[in-house]
Parts: C-alpha cells; sequence; structure tokens
C-alpha cells in the first residue's frame, strides 16, 4: 500500500483516486471546490495542495491547464516543495509539451507527465491509458500505481513525451471523427442507411476506432455516446483545448499539420455554436446543418 496525495477531483480526478482507494492505498485528496472531496469516500480530506502532497510516497495532479499545473507544483499551490526528497511526482492533466519539460526541470525529484485517453468512462471503470514521459527507473516504479486506474500504461520516452502521445493521439481522432461524420452524412443524403455504411465500413479499409467503438450516429455501436443524445464521454470542449495545445505544438517545432488545424477551426466552430458540453462526436450536427 502507498500513500499518495492526490489534487484536482474533477469529473476525471475523482473516480481516479476513488479506484486508487479501492485498489488499497491511503488517498489524500484535495480540490478548490470542498465539495468535490465528497466525491471521494474514504480519502483524507487534505487542508491545501501543499498539505495533500506532504508526506506522501507519490503525489499527483489531475488539472485543468497549463497554468493550474505550473501554479500547483511550482506556485502558489507549493506541491513540489512541500513533497518529500524522496517522492515520485505524477502530473496527469494534458497541458502543452514545453510546461510539461518546465515543470519536470523545475521540480527537483522524478516528475512524469501520463496524461490519459479513454474519458470519464474509463476512469470510473480503471481502464484508461496512460502515456507517460519521464526517467525510465521512475517510470517502473509508478507503472503499479497507474495500473490501479488504467488498462494500458505505455512509457513514451523522456519529460514531455506523454504530452507529445496525447495531443498526437487526439489529432488523429478529430481528424479521423470529423471525416467519419462526414461519410454519414453524405450516405444520408444519398439514401443509404447507417447500419449499411457501418456494416461495410466497420469491416474493410475505413475501419476505424472512431467508427466500430465511438461510432457518431444512434444504432450500430450500442455503447456510443450517439444513443445518449451525445452526452459527453469526451466533450467538444476538451478536444478543442487538446486540438489547439496540438497546434501550438507544432508552432513551436515547425511541423506542418494543415488536418490538424482544420480540424481546430471545424471544433471552434461546434463549441462556439453551443457544442461545447455536448460529446465531440456530436459534431455531426453542425455538419448534416451545412455549418462547416
Amino acid at each position: 500500500m502507498a500513500s499518495i496525495g492526490f489534487v484536482g477531483l474533477g469529473n476525471m480526478g475523482a473516480p481516479m483516486a476513488r479506484n486508487l482507494i479501492k485498489a488499497g492505498h491511503a488517498v489524500a485528496a484535495f480540490d478548490i471546490m470542498p465539495a468535490a472531496i465528497e466525491a471521494v469516500p474514504g480519502a483524507r480530506h487534505a487542508a491545501s495542495a501543499a498539505d495533500a502532497a506532504t508526506g506522501a510516497d507519490f503525489v499527483i495532479t489531475m488539472l485543468p491547464a497549463s497554468t493550474h499545473v505550473r501554479d500547483a507544483w511550482l506556485g502558489a499551490g507549493g506541491m513540489a516543495k512541500a513533497a518529500r526528497a524522496d517522492a515520485t511526482l505524477i502530473d496527469c492533466s494534458t497541458i502543452d509539451v514545453t510546461t510539461a519539460r518546465e515543470v519536470a526541470a523545475a521540480a527537483g525529484r522524478p516528475f512524469l507527465d501520463a496524461p490519459v485517453s479513454g474519458g470519464v468512462m474509463g476512469a470510473e471503470a480503471g481502464t484508461l491509458t496512460f502515456m507517460v514521459g519521464g526517467p525510465a527507473d521512475a517510470f517502473a516504479k509508478i507503472k503499479p500505481i497507474l495500473e490501479a486506474m488504467g488498462r494500458t500504461i505505455v512509457h513514451c520516452g523522456e519529460a514531455g513525451a506523454g504530452q507529445a502521445a496525447k495531443l498526437c493521439n487526439n489529432m488523429i481522432l478529430a481528424a479521423t471523427m470529423t471525416v467519419t461524420c462526414e461519410a454519414f452524412v453524405l450516405a444520408e443524403k444519398l439514401g443509404l442507411s447507417h447500419q449499411a455504411l457501418f456494416d461495410v465500413a466497420s469491416k474493410s479499409s475505413a475501419q476505424s476506432w472512431a467508427l466500430t467503438t465511438y461510432c457518431p450516429v444512434p444504432g450500430p455501436v450500442p455503447a456510443s455516446p450517439a444513443n445518449r443524445d451525445y452526452k459527453p464521454g469526451f466533450s467538444a470542449a476538451l478536444m478543442l483545448k487538446d486540438l489547439g495545445l496540438a497546434q501550438t505544438s507544432a508552432k513551436d517545432v515547425g511541423a506542418s499539420t494543415p488536418l490538424g488545424a482544420h480540424a481546430l477551426d471545424l471544433f471552434r466552430r461546434f463549441v462556439e455554436h453551443g457544442g461545447a458540453g455536448k460529446d465531440f462526436s456530436g459534431i455531426i450536427a453542425m455538419l448534416r446543418e451545412g455549418k462547416a
């Protein structure tokens, strides 16, 4: 059993912390919204981020954006200073690669970026994918901790590599989902049923996770958000955030990503027209209306 400080108990962080407790770990939890701690029964209610970090073997953050991560660890949150000298520090937020590397360099002890894929459903079920950047020996140390929250744990390289993998993955996903939605809209206009297109494409060269696991129309894949009025497993607002981070990284290193840039533009328009709280696959509604 390990002692773990966990800061950031939102839609993803709370179920992740609950799974750590379920695995037998002692968790000290903190969130700036005090009521959020009530969503993690069995956790010690820490008085601050620094208090959650104090004395812990492992310290984990799951925060909204780069500024929050930097402030929690190096700024007013004081977590890096409060953590034990031999503690291992882990950030599961999705942030820009540059910030991840800068925080890791300034932390003064092993610090790993470990963003996740799998959405709220994966966090609840403990089936998340973790993409991890940081020293190999520290990765070996944290892997059993991450396995309490996820099914697939991948060491991607040194500091920032986890964030790089997450942003590249989600850029692929956004572009793939968009063209999948476009194909279903075209099929509708051509008189081809959703099921017929699914039966063909899912068994041929167009097969993808966006189609076979997260189909953007109701019916073919009963578990997809399309069957629940696009209640988000992964919201359009979060996809927009990740696409923005991907484009920032592309600009920083001089990479040409025209489809990624177009996906960013499409999701920005979807969010601006009321889609922020919908699942990202709900962008099909905007495409049906011809607003793309």
